[in-house]
């Protein structure tokens, strides 16, 4: 069949969902055994997301070909498994600068350069480049932001002009928010039906509704919306809170969210698909009733800076058969002093990621006390090289050890600068970027952790990996051998370059760091091996305790 198109947009306020109802609607329509993929589009003028403050913008997640992009893409791969790309992630910064490269080198033949047609029709090709390029049967396309955004509008356009070309063959879905007024003991509907009156002002009108809302929407509610709205009533869909963003797409599957998109679009509905695998994973969730508590140790108090790695931990956890209290450290508060009481109930540390001098102090002092008290340790990229610099000032004897990035004169850069880095001025899209081969010393922790999981990834083979990275400064392995000397093993390593990928201690119980992102591989049907031993790790210590 030709490719159909889901165009997923969204109303009254941000940060309503919409990232996790386009994974949802790609999972429901996978699980019906359709080639699907699914693309972000943003606003923004930023070329991506990689200089962006994580506060102004949550995590910057990485693709497998290195390019950097919105969050949202790693909810398409948890929930669907599929393997993004930099065609998936789109921003105004991108679309822009491509015109504008075309208009420099002369392809528009001299013609005035405008918003429309010039801007909608790049855009256009992007909407349409997945399914052209890949023989897909769906591309859900998510429009980031929300309706009447004025960098919305070229946006909007582009699906206007769409709907008109594909006809039957694309569909639009809008997410809005239906508030509750304590005081009035109401759920209001007016800011749905002005969402909606403003995206068909647009010249858009939207085939189902999903309202996102905090408490059940009667049947009434539901038909005074479809009313208002123009949209048929089964086509209203309600997005409730759940107990778990993964219980989602059970509920829109229950709603027949994915029966009324194939029904638009005019594909026979059949049978309603078992995903077995999927409820099995939720009901380990709902039966875990231990807890065990990691501590998260970084510099950015907002949930969504660490966004896959909480999620890894909580996948993790539950197929562990256990719920993960994650408890947020600000590395920025730790010291000497009080780092035992900051970690006092921790069953884990897990160091985290991030750039810059800000925290990291903390961060160190953080490793030795994981190091020194033999409690299961995961450090990740800056994690990782913290983990290093303690080891050299603490058991090396180096006490001015540092990474060149914080302290380019340091007497013993234990972490530098890649060779290959050291001419690049420029910052965006620059560092080392997307998945890298990663061979593992056979016997170690890191080996065991990969060979022995249930849910080996795709990239295992025998002692090799692919795993993503996003960094510029690596292990020095000028004192290779002084570590493995005294008892920090490097146990992966690149096979073309011999750049230090993972180090462990194998006399601990469990301290690894990893120069490279697992958290990005970890999806619900196959969590991380790594993230997987780390908490069995942390269980197993608080058995013993």
């Amino acid at each position: 069949m030709n490719t159909k198109y889901i165009f997923v947009t969204g109303g009254v306020v941000s940060s309503l969902g919409k990232g996790i109802i386009s994974a949802s609607i790609g999972k429901l329509l996978l699980a019906r055994g359709y080639k699907v993929t699914i693309q972000k589009f943003d606003p923004y003028i930023n070329i991506d997301p990689g200089t962006l403050n994580p506060y102004e913008h949550g995590e910057c997640y990485v693709t497998d070909d290195g390019m950097e992009t919105d969050l949202d893409l790693g909810h398409y791969e948890r929930f669907t498994g599929i393997r993004t790309t930099r065609n998936n992630s789109i921003t105004t910064g991108r679309i822009y600068k491509t015109v504008i490269d075309r208009e420099r080198h002369g392809d528009y033949l001299g013609k005035t350069i405008q918003v429309v047609p010039h801007i909608t029709d790049e855009i256009k090709r992007r909407m349409l480049r997945e399914g052209l390029n890949e023989g897909l049967d769906f591309v859900i396309t998510e429009v980031g932001g929300t309706i009447g955004d004025i960098e919305s509008a070229p946006f909007m356009e582009a699906i206007r002009q769409l709907r008109w070309q594909l006809g039957r063959d694309a569909v639009c879905v809008h997410l809005t928010y239906v508030p509750y007024l304590k005081a009035a003991d109401e759920l209001k509907t007016k800011p749905t039906q002005h969402s909606v009156k403003e995206l068909q002002g647009m010249g858009i009108q939207p085939d189902i509704l999903v309202l996102r809302t905090e408490r059940h929407l009667d049947d009434g509610l539901r038909m005074k919306v479809a009313s208002f709205c123009n949209v048929d009533l089964e086509c209203v869909v309600q997005s409730e809170d759940m107990p778990s963003i993964y219980e989602v797409p059970v509920s829109m599957q229950r709603q027949g969210l994915d029966a009324d998109i194939l029904r638009k679009i005019g594909i026979p509905v059949g049978e309603t698909p078992a995903m077995k695998s999927w409820h099995d994973f939720l009901q380990k969730q709902r039966s875990a009733t231990c807890e065990v508590h990691v501590a998260l140790v970084g510099k950015y108090d907002l949930q969504d800076a660490y966004k896959s790695i909480r999620e890894s931990l909580n996948l993790a956890g539950i197929y562990n058969n256990v719920k993960t209290k994650i408890h947020f450290i600000n590395s920025e508060g730790i010291t000497a002093d009080n780092v035992a009481e900051k970690l006092d109930g921790m069953a884990g540390i897990l160091i985290c990621p991030g750039f810059g001098q800000r925290g990291i102090e903390g961060k160190i002092i953080a490793a030795e006390y994981g190091r020194t008290h033999d409690l299961p340790t995961f450090g990740i990229c800056l994690g990782m090289q913290m983990m290093v610099i303690e080891f050299a000032r603490n058991v090396l004897g180096y006490k001015d050890a540092h990474s060149t990035e914080m302290a380019p004169d340091t007497q013993h850069p234990v972490i530098d600068l890649m060779e290959e880095q050291k001419t690049i001025t420029g910052m965006g899209g620059t560092m080392r970027l997307g998945a890298y081969d990663c061979e593992i010393k056979e016997g170690s922790k890191t080996w065991k952790a990969y060979s022995t999981s249930s849910s080996k990834p795709s990239t295992l083979n025998s002692k090799l990996v692919q795993e993503r990275h996003r960094h510029r400064y690596e292990f020095n392995n000028i004192y290779l051998d002084d570590y493995e000397q005294k008892g920090m093993q490097c146990v992966g390593r690149n096979p073309g370059n011999d750049l230090v990928e993972i180090v462990e201690i194998p006399q601990n119980k469990w301290y690894i760091g990893t120069q490279f992102h697992p958290e990005y591989a970890s999806t619900v049907i196959h969590p991380h091996p790594l993230f997987m031993s780390f908490i069995k790790a942390c269980i197993d210590g608080t058995t013993e305790a």
